[in-house]
């Protein structure tokens, strides 16, 4: 085996020790030799000591403040050149979510594919929630079908059939055993060439969370690169696990990063209708909130909530 490290890993961490404990220790069951560097976003729960104390192989890079997704990673790239050699450097990145756990062989698979797949730039595994079951790994670029899905849900608005499809921007391979290519994966898990990164760059950091890998991937498959699902590879994320809390800040981020994202590709039609299509659903989900106050489904104080951060969103 090399001693040079195969798989440079970049690992952006916010307050997720115990999740990131378990990421660190299932990468141990890799066989390839691999580079871990552990980007801590200022975390207050003793993220960065669990590091040092529990996992001395592993590179920690503290920010000092919250850097965001695309800026922790985009640190931890900066981490990695450093002043090695050319022949030091890893020829693969593995950028991966603290709150995921890497299945025994699945980074030698990922790095199997693009060993045998010379253009194809980038490959994310097969997606698990933590009980097992499938979750979506594999998506086509955002479309205003697929914003409108989201904003008049399936079954409410839009017939039920189309949510989970292709319109949706799903594949229906995902799932299955065979490798297929897909415009991007979830971010929660990307192995992408060092030399994709050295011709693209790094990620935008204009988007602080969401939508960082969409747009990466993006300009990775504009510059002639291909990207892969490789259901071989599994990862469990436990990020797809449900939530029915309601967070102002994390909605109203999801929907600046998709309006980023829409005004990045252009073209300004599609930009405008992006805009009104994403008022009028904000109108309507004010409309039911102000529904649910009246039936004392919510509080005074999510309601509140709610109405600031649809005014937010139809605002951008």
């Amino acid at each position: 085996m090399s001693q040079h490290p195969a798989v440079a890993t970049i690992i952006v961490s916010y307050n997720t020790a115990s999740l990131l404990r378990a990421c660190l220790a299932s990468l141990r069951d890799c066989r390839l030799p691999l580079r871990i560097v552990v980007v801590d976003n200022c975390s207050r729960d003793g993220s960065a000591a669990m590091v040092r104390a529990e996992f001395p192989e592993v590179e920690l890079v503290e920010a000092g403040y919250n850097a965001g997704f695309a800026g922790g990673t985009n640190l931890g790239l900066r981490h990695l050149e450093g002043r090695e050699p050319e022949r030091d450097k890893a020829p693969y990145i593995l950028i991966l979510n603290p709150d995921t756990i890497v299945h025994p062989g699945a980074v030698e698979a990922l790095v199997g594919f693009l060993e045998a797949h010379p253009r194809i730039g980038l490959v994310g595994p097969r997606l698990l929630n933590p009980d097992g079951s499938h979750q979506a790994g594999a998506f086509r670029f955002p479309t205003l079908l697929m914003a409108a899905l989201d904003l008049f849900p399936p079954g409410e608005v839009l017939p039920g059939r189309l949510y989970g499809s292709w319109w949706h921007g799903r594949y229906s391979q995902d799932g299955g055993d065979e490798p297929f290519p897909i415009d991007h994966p979830l971010g929660a898990c990307m192995l992408v060439r060092r030399e994709v990164l050295e011709q693209v760059g790094g990620m935008d950091e204009g988007y602080f969370m969401y939508s960082e890998e969409v747009e990466w991937c993006w300009r990775i498959r504009r510059a002639g690169w291909a990207i892969w699902q490789v259901p071989a590879a599994c990862v469990t994320h436990v990020g797809g696990a449900a939530t029915s809390q309601f967070r102002r800040q994390m909605l109203v981020a999801l929907w600046r990063s998709r309006a980023r994202f829409v005004a990045s590709v252009g073209p300004p039609w599609r930009v405008a209708l992006h805009r009104a299509l994403v008022r009028a659903g904000m109108f309507r989900l004010t409309l039911l909130a102000w529904r649910a106050y009246a039936r004392r489904a919510i509080t005074r104080d999510e309601l509140r909530e709610r109405l600031l951060a649809y005014a937010e969103i139809g605002s951008l």
